[in-house]
Protein backbone atom coordinates (compact mmCIF):
# COMPACT_ATOMS: atom_id res chain seq x y z
CA UNK A 1 0.00 0.00 0.00
CA UNK A 2 1.07 3.37 -0.38
CA UNK A 3 0.01 6.05 2.12
CA UNK A 4 -0.26 9.42 1.17
CA UNK A 5 -0.81 12.61 2.89
CA UNK A 6 -3.12 14.56 1.04
CA UNK A 7 -2.09 18.33 0.64
CA UNK A 8 0.39 17.64 3.44
CA UNK A 9 1.87 21.46 4.00
CA UNK A 10 -1.87 22.66 3.83
CA UNK A 11 -3.76 20.00 5.85
CA UNK A 12 -0.63 20.57 8.76
CA UNK A 13 -1.70 24.13 8.67
CA UNK A 14 -5.70 23.30 9.00
CA UNK A 15 -4.45 20.65 12.17
CA UNK A 16 -3.30 24.08 14.09
CA UNK A 17 -6.27 26.03 12.51
CA UNK A 18 -9.55 24.42 12.33
CA UNK A 19 -11.04 27.40 10.70
CA UNK A 20 -8.98 27.22 7.87
CA UNK A 21 -11.21 24.33 6.92
CA UNK A 22 -13.13 24.44 3.17
CA UNK A 23 -10.88 27.96 2.77
CA UNK A 24 -8.25 27.77 0.18
CA UNK A 25 -4.85 27.70 1.03
CA UNK A 26 -1.56 28.11 -0.37
CA UNK A 27 2.14 27.39 1.76
CA UNK A 28 5.29 29.44 -0.15
CA UNK A 29 8.78 28.06 -0.40
CA UNK A 30 11.17 29.38 2.09
CA UNK A 31 12.38 32.94 0.79
CA UNK A 32 8.02 33.33 -0.19
CA UNK A 33 8.91 33.28 -3.84
CA UNK A 34 6.66 30.05 -5.45
CA UNK A 35 3.68 27.93 -4.21
CA UNK A 36 4.96 24.82 -2.70
CA UNK A 37 1.71 23.64 -1.34
CA UNK A 38 -2.05 24.07 -2.50
CA UNK A 39 -5.60 22.67 -1.01
CA UNK A 40 -8.13 21.30 -2.92
CA UNK A 41 -10.10 24.94 -3.14
CA UNK A 42 -6.74 26.92 -4.01
CA UNK A 43 -6.35 24.26 -6.97
CA UNK A 44 -9.58 24.69 -7.64
CA UNK A 45 -8.93 28.37 -8.37
CA UNK A 46 -6.25 27.30 -11.19
CA UNK A 47 -2.88 27.76 -8.46
CA UNK A 48 -0.18 26.38 -10.26
CA UNK A 49 2.74 24.31 -8.40
CA UNK A 50 5.85 26.38 -8.40
CA UNK A 51 4.29 29.68 -9.80
CA UNK A 52 5.90 32.75 -8.17
CA UNK A 53 3.75 34.44 -6.17
CA UNK A 54 3.80 37.91 -7.02
CA UNK A 55 2.41 36.46 -10.68
CA UNK A 56 -0.69 35.46 -8.54
CA UNK A 57 -0.99 37.92 -6.04
CA UNK A 58 -4.24 39.16 -7.61
CA UNK A 59 -5.56 36.40 -7.46
CA UNK A 60 -4.66 35.44 -3.57
CA UNK A 61 -6.33 38.71 -2.91
CA UNK A 62 -9.56 38.12 -5.01
CA UNK A 63 -10.31 35.06 -3.46
CA UNK A 64 -9.23 35.45 -0.22
CA UNK A 65 -6.47 32.81 -0.55
CA UNK A 66 -4.93 32.12 2.81
CA UNK A 67 -0.88 32.26 2.28
CA UNK A 68 1.32 30.56 4.92
CA UNK A 69 5.78 30.74 5.15
CA UNK A 70 7.22 27.06 5.29
CA UNK A 71 6.75 25.88 8.57
CA UNK A 72 9.55 22.56 8.31
CA UNK A 73 9.87 21.94 11.37
CA UNK A 74 6.02 21.63 11.83
CA UNK A 75 5.49 19.60 8.67
CA UNK A 76 8.54 17.46 10.37
CA UNK A 77 6.81 17.25 13.30
CA UNK A 78 3.74 15.99 11.64
CA UNK A 79 5.19 14.05 9.10
CA UNK A 80 6.45 12.14 12.29
CA UNK A 81 3.80 11.46 13.75
CA UNK A 82 2.17 10.03 10.78
CA UNK A 83 4.59 7.61 10.51
CA UNK A 84 4.33 6.28 13.68
CA UNK A 85 0.64 6.26 13.41
CA UNK A 86 1.06 4.02 10.45
CA UNK A 87 3.55 1.47 12.32
CA UNK A 88 0.34 0.69 14.29
CA UNK A 89 -0.78 -1.15 10.79
CA UNK A 90 2.24 -2.73 9.48
CA UNK A 91 5.69 -3.49 11.04
CA UNK A 92 7.23 -3.19 7.31
CA UNK A 93 6.93 0.21 6.57
CA UNK A 94 9.16 2.21 4.05
CA UNK A 95 9.29 5.85 3.92
CA UNK A 96 9.54 7.38 0.77
CA UNK A 97 9.21 11.01 1.60
CA UNK A 98 7.80 13.25 4.45
CA UNK A 99 4.26 12.57 3.50
CA UNK A 100 4.50 9.04 1.61
CA UNK A 101 5.30 5.52 2.84
CA UNK A 102 4.99 2.06 1.65
CA UNK A 103 3.59 -0.20 3.46
CA UNK A 104 4.14 -4.34 2.99
CA UNK A 105 0.48 -5.80 3.02
CA UNK A 106 2.53 -9.49 2.85
CA UNK A 107 0.49 -11.92 5.21
CA UNK A 108 -2.53 -9.78 5.50
CA UNK A 109 -4.29 -12.30 2.62
CA UNK A 110 -7.21 -13.06 4.95
CA UNK A 111 -7.83 -9.28 5.33
CA UNK A 112 -10.55 -7.26 3.44
CA UNK A 113 -7.83 -4.45 2.25
CA UNK A 114 -10.08 -1.98 1.17
CA UNK A 115 -11.92 -1.95 4.46
CA UNK A 116 -7.61 -1.99 6.04
CA UNK A 117 -7.64 1.32 4.14
CA UNK A 118 -10.53 2.59 5.18
CA UNK A 119 -9.47 2.00 8.80
CA UNK A 120 -5.38 3.18 7.86
CA UNK A 121 -7.47 6.69 7.06
CA UNK A 122 -9.47 6.84 9.71
CA UNK A 123 -6.90 6.28 12.34
CA UNK A 124 -4.26 8.59 11.37
CA UNK A 125 -7.33 11.42 10.96
CA UNK A 126 -8.00 10.66 13.94
CA UNK A 127 -4.50 10.46 16.02
CA UNK A 128 -2.82 13.39 13.83
CA UNK A 129 -5.31 15.57 12.14
CA UNK A 130 -4.21 15.08 8.62
CA UNK A 131 -5.88 13.62 5.41
CA UNK A 132 -4.57 10.36 3.70
CA UNK A 133 -5.24 8.33 0.55
CA UNK A 134 -4.30 4.83 0.21
CA UNK A 135 -3.42 3.26 -2.81
CA UNK A 136 -3.07 -0.91 -2.54
CA UNK A 137 -1.01 -3.10 -5.34
CA UNK A 138 1.18 -5.68 -6.30
CA UNK A 139 4.16 -3.31 -6.53
CA UNK A 140 5.50 0.10 -5.83
CA UNK A 141 4.34 1.64 -9.16
CA UNK A 142 1.39 -0.05 -9.22
CA UNK A 143 0.24 1.54 -5.55
CA UNK A 144 1.08 5.11 -6.63
CA UNK A 145 -1.33 4.48 -9.30
CA UNK A 146 -3.99 3.35 -7.20
CA UNK A 147 -3.33 5.61 -4.58
CA UNK A 148 -4.00 8.53 -7.36
CA UNK A 149 -7.11 6.99 -8.91
CA UNK A 150 -7.70 7.19 -4.69
CA UNK A 151 -7.71 10.74 -5.29
CA UNK A 152 -9.49 11.06 -8.77
CA UNK A 153 -12.56 8.82 -8.01
CA UNK A 154 -15.27 10.31 -5.97
CA UNK A 155 -16.86 6.67 -5.09
CA UNK A 156 -13.25 5.05 -3.36
CA UNK A 157 -13.37 6.92 -0.12
CA UNK A 158 -10.11 7.84 -1.02
CA UNK A 159 -9.00 4.34 -0.88
CA UNK A 160 -8.22 2.26 -4.44
CA UNK A 161 -7.71 -1.66 -3.97
CA UNK A 162 -6.08 -2.53 -7.74
CA UNK A 163 -6.00 -6.04 -6.18
CA UNK A 164 -10.33 -6.23 -6.52
CA UNK A 165 -10.82 -4.06 -9.81
CA UNK A 166 -11.97 -5.72 -12.34
CA UNK A 167 -11.30 -4.15 -15.42
CA UNK A 168 -7.23 -3.33 -14.57
CA UNK A 169 -6.45 -2.82 -18.10
CA UNK A 170 -9.06 0.03 -19.12
CA UNK A 171 -7.87 1.77 -15.88
CA UNK A 172 -4.07 1.19 -17.34
CA UNK A 173 -5.25 2.27 -21.03
CA UNK A 174 -6.51 5.51 -19.66
CA UNK A 175 -3.27 6.73 -18.07
CA UNK A 176 -0.53 8.72 -20.31
CA UNK A 177 3.34 6.60 -20.17
CA UNK A 178 4.58 10.04 -18.68
CA UNK A 179 2.09 9.84 -15.70
CA UNK A 180 3.42 6.25 -14.20
CA UNK A 181 5.90 6.42 -11.65
CA UNK A 182 9.52 7.17 -12.59
CA UNK A 183 9.00 7.71 -16.05
CA UNK A 184 10.17 11.34 -16.82
CA UNK A 185 10.09 13.48 -19.70
CA UNK A 186 12.93 12.06 -21.65
CA UNK A 187 11.68 8.63 -21.02
CA UNK A 188 7.88 9.57 -21.83
CA UNK A 189 9.17 11.06 -25.55
CA UNK A 190 11.36 8.52 -25.86
CA UNK A 191 8.22 6.09 -25.33
CA UNK A 192 5.93 7.78 -27.31
CA UNK A 193 8.42 7.63 -30.47
CA UNK A 194 8.29 4.27 -30.29
CA UNK A 195 4.11 4.21 -30.06
CA UNK A 196 3.80 3.28 -26.14
CA UNK A 197 1.41 6.25 -24.94
CA UNK A 198 0.02 4.20 -22.14
CA UNK A 199 0.68 2.65 -19.03
CA UNK A 200 -1.04 -0.89 -20.97
CA UNK A 201 1.07 -0.24 -23.91
CA UNK A 202 4.33 0.11 -21.59
CA UNK A 203 3.08 -2.90 -19.28
CA UNK A 204 2.66 -4.89 -22.49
Amino acid sequence: ALVDCNNFYASCERVFNPRLEGKPIVVLSNNDGCVVARSNEAKALGVRMGVPEFQIRPLLRAHHVQVFSSNYTLYGDMSQRVMETLEQFCPDLEVYSIDEAFLSLVGFAQCDLTEYGRQIRRTVKQWTGIPVSVGIAETKTLAKLANRMAKQTSDTDRVFDMLAYQDREALLNGVAVGEVWEIGPSYARLLTQHGITTALQLRE
